[in-house]
């Protein structure tokens, strides 16, 4: 089975300074049907104004991981880390017993555009913990890419969960798959890297999707780029287990193609 989560049909606002949809219930936005997936928690595209961000706050227990899709965000932490996260780069932070961290548009001309990604870790109390590593576009290309993993597999950065974070660029015509083994499930998370060229794109109706939140277990994922998504697609597909929540039932040895499709306040407060 394959439940689609539309674009259009997330939470989040555009308040000038951010403008934000959230995947999955998040500060005020509160959808009971999307809370979370498995321990995927939380995922956010924002744009962010130039020279705008999230002053210094607290997070802990949490994985989170951002993914720079144009522009530049500038990251400082309470460890000493001081950093910039460029399109490209896959940057994790282990919030653990408890870290303080700003984000702000490194740039005082552009926007910046990029998902936060958070997974609940596999126990509390790790060791706050940062790692940034750059993936270059050629491993990414018509392929999937894995970018975090529970071992630090091919290069990827180290998460504590049983999750795997893939990340593949496609063209026009471009196709990529990926196998599911027996217990796994998967989300996957389309976005265009185009940034918003005016107020109806930033309000969600730029040509990005969001694709399934239920993958069969032991089947394969395919992923088609489709003619009217003229620039890069870029695919998040994040697998776990199914031991958080009751497994998804489906047919096994299945194929599925997912193709990708255009669809279609108060201020908050800035902090994640």
């Amino acid at each position: 089975m394959i439940n689609i989560r539309r674009s259009n049909e997330r939470g989040g606002g555009d308040y000038g300074w951010l403008n934000t949809k959230h995947t999955f219930s998040f500060d005020r936005y509160y959808d009971p049907r999307f809370m979370s997936f498995r321990s995927l928690r939380v995922i956010n595209e924002d744009w962010v104004a130039p020279g705008e961000g999230f002053p210094l706050h607290p997070h802990r227990d949490m994985e989170i991981i951002t993914y720079v899709l144009e522009g530049a965000l500038e990251h400082k932490d309470s460890l000493g880390t001081g950093a910039v996260i460029l399109p490209g780069d896959g940057q994790r932070m282990s919030a653990g017993t408890g870290i303080r961290h700003s984000e702000f548009n490194h740039s005082m001309r552009d926007p910046v555009h990029l998902l936060q990604i958070w997974i609940m870790p596999d126990k509390q109390g790790h060791t706050p913990g940062y790692e940034q590593k750059s993936f270059p576009e050629e491993q990414k290309q018509g392929k999937m890419r894995v970018i975090a993993s529970p071992d630090g597999r091919d290069g990827s950065v180290t998460i504590h969960q049983d999750t795997k974070l893939y990340v593949s660029l496609l063209k026009r015509g471009e196709e990529a798959k990926h196998e599911l083994a027996k217990g796994r499930a998967a989300w996957l998370q389309v976005a265009n890297r185009r940034p918003p060229t005016d107020h109806s794109e930033k309000a969600g109706h730029a040509p990005h999707a969001q694709a399934p939140q239920a993958v069969p277990d032991e089947g394969r994922l395919g992923l088609e780029q489709r003619a009217f998504l003229a620039l890069f697609g870029v695919v998040f597909l994040a697998t776990g287990a199914l031991r958080r929540v009751a497994p998804v039932v489906a047919r096994s040895g299945c194929e599925r193609v997912v193709r990708l499709a255009a669809r279609e306040q108060e201020q908050p407060e800035r902090k994640r």
